[in-house]
């Protein structure tokens, strides 16, 4: 039934007064009293309109986490971890905003909620909220201390709010039961209405208890999470000084793939185990949250299933109309696809073998680990700085910390008892009396002593670590630099060398005069200005010249890789970005500081034309950029300088035959080796690259780090074994190879 209008509502009022119908003044003004509730009435419901498109907007944000859900079970699948770590649903600025939105239903105080389908909404978010606080536990182990601090008082602001304002509205009515029920029990008591009172009041109150309670997880796992990563990083320090000893390069000698891979396995086994997420994902607190969420989900269900006919009957009289049902829908999707990844972690410890002793220690529900609080007591036994002078006031004030903390201290390890108890429910299922890896066993990272991996799982981590090895091997995406290597094969690799011998011939080169002090060379800046050369030959054939290119393009990803793990001080850095920014100009814009590549008068020019344009033009950008006082100036004349010295190079070494008709041909060869051997000597340093790359300080993202040293060296095993086939100077230091200025020098003296 449609309301009357303002407008309508006075137009009757009229009509009754001038109509003879004889109505008490009286009564004419009481009914004149209710214009200005129908006025406002009518207001209200245009300022309404756009809460249907609210309500469709909190859907949206709620399947942006449920998407973001399902992408976390994709990967955990795909990479064997059925602990599920959070890789893209996390806690973070972005998703807590995201997380609001969808929680805008539970802290809108004064919407009223008068369907049936209104109410299961509402119960519905809070349902939601538990299932993803539930998923989310494993990504507090991710952060270092000031995010993880930041971010977790961000989510307790959002969840305390939450339950303050179910709590209102339960104690309003807003949270109850449908509108129109109490009415028909006051017009017509014989009318029979079938409703429960109560059964909203209960879910929303069961709701609020279990949101705290996992608020409450959240926090306790925040403080065993502090202490279990000084746990661990302990004893990977420990593992990592054990590898460190089979892997020492000798002078004259690379490592093997055998002892890389061998590298590599052990610390992807420390990395796999020693796992922030995966601990905490073993932790009783998040075996509790997954039955919690559990829970959730079968009362989300059996409050669906009492409300399957409103949704039929589309039952949402609120404001937010029939976007209500999509807000349904979409959270209860979320709430069962939600309790996946948790009951998984219910059963993480299936990842342990599972003994007599193990079983006997899980059922001591009293007997705690003392890396659960011992941030609290860390923080009971320190002092405060306080800027109070009264020796009184400072004594109280210790005081009252030390009896908060002791209150902190006992309610947790209260908690955690009933953890404990609730991650029983899942532990009968737990059966897995597998026999030890012993050769992987001292690699194996545990938080307690008395819990080891089941062999299943190392087995299944040696298998992963084998597998991305595999894979970079199958890639070839270095096959067109194993061509140029071996195209140009030169022994002792002498190329790195003669490439710029302009100080042998006695030759000053072009004064830094933008710089205070010269730059050092760099592997990458003489290869692209060598490639760029080479390209520019008119008399090559095509099909030679972009196997260059790729080649060329694909030795520089590795170059590069070398340059930032191993030259990466300040004296490096601005030549090494220069370098990069000069070979995106040359691939991609075909040229060089601003020339076309190949220069179209460089067509009809003989060879010894071509390389002195080269110089004239390098010679000339150092003079122009003089006055310029900037850092893209700087990188132009380091690449102008190369160029230049580069240029003399040829000019002198060739000066005999460089005029000849078969000189392009000869001087392309000669670039091209020389690429070569620049290229190989700094590859010479991959494998100590994927040795750094295997131990990284921060705990977090030690395993990505590991996994991209295996993807590494199954990409380089190519380049590595040709290298060792080639062999490198017997007498040079390991120490030297990542520097070309000593491979120079070395090579010099030889």
């Amino acid at each position: 039934m449609e309301h009357i209008s303002t407008t309508q509502f006075l137009l009757i009022l009229d009509e009754l007064s001038s109509g003879g119908y004889k109505i008490p003044s009286t009564i004419t003004d009481i009914l004149l009293a209710y214009v200005q509730p129908i006025y406002r009435s009518e207001r209200e419901k245009k300022y309404s309109e756009p809460m249907v498109y609210i309500g469709l907007y909190i859907a949206c944000a709620s399947l942006v986490c449920i998407l973001t859900m399902v992408a976390d079970l994709l990967h955990g699948m795909r990479r064997g971890k059925l602990w599920f770590p959070c890789k893209y649903f996390r806690i973070n600025s972005a998703f807590l905003t995201v997380i609001s939105v969808a929680m805008k239903l539970p802290v809108d105080l004064s919407g009223s909620m008068p369907g049936d389908v209104d109410q299961v909404a509402k119960l519905g978010s809070m349902a939601f909220m538990c299932t993803m606080m539930a998923n989310l536990l494993p990504c507090l182990s991710t952060m270092d201390n000031n995010a993880l601090w930041s971010n977790i008082t961000a989510l307790c602001l959002l969840v305390i709010t939450i339950v303050v304002n179910i709590c209102i509205q339960i104690q309003t009515g807003v949270v109850s039961y449908k509108e129109v029920a109490p009415i028909l029990n006051v017009i017509s008591p014989n009318y029979e209405v079938k409703i429960n009172k109560d059964r909203n009041i209960i879910l929303a109150s069961i709701y609020v208890t279990l949101l705290l309670w996992l608020l409450i997880v959240h926090v306790c796992s925040c403080l065993a999470i502090l202490k279990s990563k000084k746990i661990i990083e302990s004893k990977y320090q420990q593992g990592h000084r054990r590898a460190m000893k089979d892997i020492k390069q000798s002078p004259g000698e690379l490592l093997t793939v055998e002892q890389l891979k061998k590298h590599v396995k052990h610390h992807w086994i420390m990395a796999g185990s020693g796992n922030p997420q995966f601990i905490t994902a073993c932790f009783r607190t998040t075996s509790a949250s997954g039955v919690i969420c559990v829970v959730v989900t079968i009362l989300h269900t059996l409050t669906m299933f009492w409300s399957i006919d409103a949704i039929m009957k589309q039952d949402c009289d609120s404001a937010y109309g029939r976007s209500m049902i999509a807000i349904v829908i979409v959270q209860f999707i979320g709430v069962v696809i939600g309790t996946i990844a948790p009951l998984s972690r219910c059963f993480a410890a299936l990842s342990f073998k599972v003994s007599l002793k193990i079983v006997s220690n899980d059922f001591k529900v009293f007997k705690l680990k003392s890396y659960g609080t011992s941030k609290l007591y860390d923080w009971k036994r320190a002092s405060l700085k306080l800027p109070f002078r009264n020796h009184s006031l400072n004594v109280v004030i210790e005081t009252l910390k030390k009896i908060i903390l002791y209150v902190c201290i006992e309610f947790q390890e209260g908690f955690v008892v009933v953890c404990k108890i609730l991650a029983l429910i899942p532990f009968v299922f737990m059966t897995n009396f597998l026999e030890r890896n012993k050769d992987l066993r001292p690699y194996v990272l545990q938080l307690e002593d008395e819990m080891e991996l089941a062999k299943r799982t190392l087995e299944g981590l040696s298998k992963s670590v084998n597998h991305l090895i595999q894979n970079g091997e199958t890639s070839q995406a270095n096959d067109n630099l194993m061509k140029l290597i071996k195209r140009n094969p030169t022994s002792g690799f002498h190329g790195v060398a003669k490439f710029d011998n302009v100080d042998e011939y006695g030759m000053q080169h072009v004064p830094f005069l933008l710089l205070k002090v010269e730059h050092q060379n760099c592997w990458s800046l003489p290869v692209v200005t060598l490639t760029t050369i080479a390209v520019s030959l008119p008399g090559i054939e095509r099909e030679e010249v972009d196997n260059l290119l790729k080649g060329v393009k694909e030795g520089l990803l590795y170059v590069t890789l070398v340059e930032e793990n191993l030259n990466a001080t300040n004296d490096y850095v601005s030549v090494q970005e220069a370098a990069k920014r000069l070979w995106k100009e040359v691939d991609i814009d075909h040229r060089w500081l601003g020339y076309k590549l190949p220069d179209p008068s460089l067509q009809v020019k003989t060879t010894r034309q071509i390389v002195e344009w080269f110089r004239d033009k390098s010679e000339k950008i150092v003079y122009e950029v003089v006055a310029t006082k900037n850092d893209d100036s700087k990188g132009k004349s380091m690449c102008a300088n190369s160029m230049y010295r580069i240029t003399k190079t040829i000019l002198s070494t060739n000066s005999a035959n460089i005029d000849d008709e078969v000189s392009q041909k000869e001087l392309f060869d000669n670039l091209s080796s020389m690429i070569a051997d620049i290229m190989a000597a700094c590859l010479t340093n991959l494998p100590q690259v994927i040795a750094m790359k295997c131990h990284t300080s921060a705990i977090e993202i030690r395993e990505a780090s590991v996994k991209d040293a295996a993807r590494l060296l199954g990409e380089s095993t190519k380049i590595i074994k040709e290298l060792q086939r080639r062999g490198i100077p017997g007498m040079m230091n390991p120490s030297d190879l990542p520097f070309i200025h000593r491979w120079r020098a070395y090579l010099r003296n030889c």
